[in-house]
């Protein structure tokens, strides 16, 4: 027999991110304060007319080794990362973010389970502490490695990162958000929304920097990447 929650599950099989999303941003139109709404609208429109940072990260560059703490505080280093084969990395803003609780889930879902034909590895990382980051992967009952970037020091250092509008952090704090209380070290620059495929090597083979907040790479564009990897 077909439960409700199994068919919602296969119905959102049938979405792409950027589907998913665009329910959410509808729904979220109806559902939050329209001053709000009109604040993140500006802030994303801002994004969009930014573009992508003409110093982030470029595929063929190589990316330097960190080490950054897991969900439970244990250090991980990108070069264990990679020790087996490519990784998938992740960049998201937070378990705050629906629209990066759904893509997560979505890679959990859709991604995760093909990774093992190319012996890649699938990690995510945010500025949130790991004590926040280890209830995003409860929450989510995510499978993959979830890891903590104080400050953003990481996506900072991949040009990706960005610090939070003085307008759209007094938004948040009025629904009940306050980023210094859920990053580490209380910081409230964030990473735009970014996925890199690295190979054994380090090297930057594939990058998808998203200026769009509420979009995300989809699963089909990152199976691509590896496919031209392998």
């Amino acid at each position: 027999m077909l439960t409700e929650q199994t068919f919602f599950q296969e119905y959102q099989m049938t979405l792409t991110i950027r589907e998913q999303s665009d329910q959410v941003k509808a729904a979220s139109a109806h559902r939050l304060p329209s001053d709000v709404v009109e604040v993140f609208d500006r802030s994303v429109q801002a994004f969009l007319d930014e573009g992508v940072p003409a110093g982030s990260i470029q595929a063929g560059g190589q990316l330097e080794s960190f080490t950054l703490d897991d969900a439970t505080g244990k250090p991980v280093s990108l070069d264990h990362i990679v020790e087996n084969g490519p990784a998938v990395i992740v960049f998201y803003r937070g378990g705050w973010c629906p629209y990066c609780n759904l893509a997560l889930r979505t890679y959990q879902r859709e991604l995760l389970p093909q990774l093992g034909r190319y012996g890649a590895t699938l990690v995510a990382i945010s500025p949130q502490t790991p004590d926040q980051s280890l209830s995003t992967a409860e929450k989510a009952e995510l499978e993959f490695t979830v890891l903590s970037d104080p400050g953003s020091r990481l996506a900072q250092r991949i040009g990706v990162a960005f610090q939070q509008a003085d307008d759209v952090l007094a938004a948040q704090r009025q629904l009940g958000l306050d980023l210094t209380q859920v990053n580490a070290e209380g910081a409230t620059y964030l990473p735009r929304p970014t996925v890199l495929v690295v190979d054994g090597e380090r090297t930057v083979r594939f990058v998808d920097v998203q200026p769009d907040y509420t979009a995300r790479t989809e699963v089909a564009d990152i199976v691509a990447a590896l496919d031209d990897l392998a």
